[in-house]
Formats: C-alpha cells, structure tokens, sequence
C-alpha cells in the first residue's frame, strides 16, 4: 500500500547531545531506554478506515512521530511500520449502513488519513501495509502455529490458544475476569460456544453470506484482527538471533493495550520464539468538552473538517503537544484557540533579527524529550523563550530554534 508524502527533517546542530530516549513501557511501568547503537524497529497499529482522522488518531500517529524524529535527529536510523485495517467487522458494518462497499469506504477513508497525516507533518512509515495484502503472510503464520500446537478448530474457524503462551496476561496486568469483560466490548468472542478458553482469538474465520473471503488451506475467509499486526510486524521489522526482542516499540492508543496488544504479542513469542516489544507505548485517548470521544457517541472531531474551516494544522498539531501523550485528556475550543494564539506567538518571535538564547534552549527540548517526550515541559519553555525574547533579550539564531521545532516536535514555520 502506498503511504503518504515523505517529510524532511532538518539537521540540527551537532554540538547538540542526544541523550538515549526513554520511553514508559505499559508492560513494565517502568521508563525503558531505547538501544543506541544500532537501528531501532518500531511498529505502530493503523486505524480501521471508516471514520478517519479524528483527533484521537491524530494525537496517537503524532506521539510516535515525535519518537522517530527524536532517534532519527541523534544520528540514529528508524524502521518505522505501520498497518490499517483495511477489512474488518467495524468496516464492513458501516459500508451497509452507508449502502456502499467495503472496498469504497476503506479507499476514500485512506486518502483521507493520507492527506491528514501530511497537513500534520507526520513522517510516514517505511512500510505501511494493509491487512488484506497482509493475507499470504498471515496464512504462512498460521500454518506454523499450528505445527506447534498453538491452534486449534471451532466449526470450520481456526483460534489461538491464549496458554499456549506461558507470558500471557503478563503485559496488561488484567485479572482474568477483566480481560473477558474487555474482551467482549472490543471485538472478542469470549461467550461463544465450544472454546477451549474464553480469550482464545480468532486467527482465521469462514467466510460468511455477503461478506468477503480469500482462499486458503483453511478454507475461504479472511484473517482475525491480531495474528494481522504480529504477521506484518515479523515480516517487515526481521530481527537477528541476537537481538532479545522481535521490535523495540509496539505503539498504539491505550485502547489496544488489551486485547489487541497482549494477544498479538503472544502470538509473535509462538512464531518468533522471544518476546515480541522492548517498550510497549501507548497513547492517551482524547475527549471533547468533558465527554469520551468515540464514533459511537458521534462527537469526532475530524482533522480534515478542522482543515477546511481554515485552522492551521500546526495549531491542531501544538494543542495536542500541550499534553502528555500518555495521558487521556480533553480537547475543547480553548485548548486549540491557545495553540493558536501560542502558533503566531512563536512565528512572531522567529521573525525577528534579534532573538533570546536559544543555544540552551534547544539543548533542554532535547532533554525533556528525551525523558518519555515530555512535550508539556517543552511548551513552558517554549513560553518562557517568546517572554524573554519580546522583553528584548538577545544573543541566539531565530534559525536554530526553527530548525529545532521542526525537526523534533513537527512545528514548521
């Protein structure tokens, strides 16, 4: 599948030390510090093309946009794939509501996220890869698992055995009965008949009456949701035997980190024989003026309509950096009318012959990003710079510090 525009990245000075960047694993609790001697493979969940870009998907690719600027800005290079889930349940019930077909709604969705990830300045993956070219690869996993006990049938469907993994449950700290509870609100079938455990997840379902199905040794039908993701991830981020872990980041919204995340990762220890993630990041989810934002309220608020009622997408961009990435938080009309106001601040500030410091400015964005991408830290300095600039003070280069904004944080002057 072909991704979006390749975005440049402007050099920043090499007098500029990169400390290594640690990020807070979920599996751990604990911050994890990322590899600096070689590349670092990163796979990040796309989204499920019906209703896209809406503001949660734009914080979460913006959260990881910022880990592969900051490792490619320290010198080191970054494997970066992404997937969409360009067949799924979610997708195809909402192609008859709208009487379309799946095909349409999932082509027009993805240009749309196309477009919104390039007015948002966001690097686009090496690999971005669709679920349904990802058919053939999760065929060849399936048959290995099989050959290793991990699968079992259920009237003409094939499951993973959730135990077969001896770490399952390990990286979400879920009871079990929390798990199934989750399990049954997002997209598992843990009350179905005949399984040998309630967690056990569909790797390969029969095709059913109107819906689509690819050929296959387990007959036609069409892959479940997470053997997708761990197929592509093994496939597109190859790994050696030295190395400990399958990837260094899984990321996602926090929304997948159960069952999404814990099962996938499973599935990858059957097929790559180590655990899959050294970090597994994930992104806060984001509400409107106090609500939960979610499709099934009806209260997205889309980046393509924000676009097109004239807000500038580096405005969108900096309201969402104004939070932590790993915190749930609000999104309201003063969130953004600051980012606003903070956007032509900055731009004024840069326009002018005579600036502040900006030398130890950019060194403390380094830092603070380097410790889990503290972007609020980054926003009160960035406050403090424009203060003593407008009060007169001089001594740094507009140019470094623009440079710097775009490189790591994705704000373009």
């Amino acid at each position: 599948m072909i991704s979006w525009a390749e975005v440049a990245i402007p050099r920043i000075s090499a007098t500029h030390a990169f400390s290594p960047l640690r990020l807070k694993s979920t599996a751990t609790n604990t911050l994890v510090e990322l590899p600096v001697d070689r590349d670092i493979r990163m796979y990040v969940c796309g989204i499920t093309p019906y209703d896209s870009t809406h503001l949660g998907h734009a914080a979460t690719y913006i959260a990881f946009d910022l880990v592969n600027r900051y490792i490619r800005s320290s010198g080191q290079k970054m494997h970066f794939v992404e997937n969409i889930t360009d067949i799924d349940d979610p997708l195809l019930v909402r192609a008859k509501r709208d009487n379309v077909s799946w095909q349409s709604l999932a082509t027009s969705q993805i240009e749309l996220f196309r477009g919104d990830m390039t007015d948002l300045h966001v690097i686009p993956p090496q690999n971005f890869i669709g679920a349904v070219e990802s058919i053939p690869l999760v065929v060849d996993a399936v048959a290995v698992m099989k050959k290793r006990g991990a699968v079992y049938e259920l009237e003409d469907d094939l499951y993973f055995r959730v135990n077969s993994d001896e770490k399952f449950g390990t990286r979400s700290h879920l009871t079990k009965e929390n798990m199934i509870g989750i399990a049954r609100e997002r997209g598992g079938d843990p009350d179905r008949s005949g399984k040998e455990d309630p967690l056990d997840a569909l790797l390969w379902m029969q095709q059913k009456p109107d819906e689509p199905g690819w050929p296959s040794p387990y007959g036609t039908g069409r892959p479940g949701w997470h053997i997708e993701c761990c197929a592509i991830a093994l496939h597109y981020l190859p790994n050696s035997k030295e190395d400990a872990y399958c990837v260094d980041i899984q990321g996602g919204g926090n929304d997948l980190q159960f069952p999404h995340h814990e099962i996938g990762a499973s599935q990858a220890r059957i097929l790559g024989g180590k655990d899959f993630a050294r970090i597994y990041m994930h992104a806060g989810m984001i509400g409107l003026d106090g609500e939960k934002m979610s499709k099934s309220k009806g209260n997205l608020v889309l980046v393509s309509t924000l676009v097109s009622q004239g807000t500038d997408p580096m405005a969108i961009r900096l309201a969402l950096l104004t939070g932590h990435y790993s915190h749930d938080r609000m999104w309201d009309s003063q969130l953004l009318s600051d980012a606003q106001t903070l956007l032509v601040r900055l731009r004024s500030c840069l326009s002018r012959e005579e600036v502040a410091t900006t030398s130890s400015v950019v060194a403390t964005i380094i830092a603070l990003l380097a410790n889990d991408l503290d972007t609020p830290g980054v926003i009160e300095k960035l406050k403090q710079w424009c203060e003593e600039t407008e009060a007169g003070a001089i001594g740094g280069s507009a140019g470094e510090l623009s440079r710097a904004l775009d490189a790591l944080l994705g704000i373009a002057f």
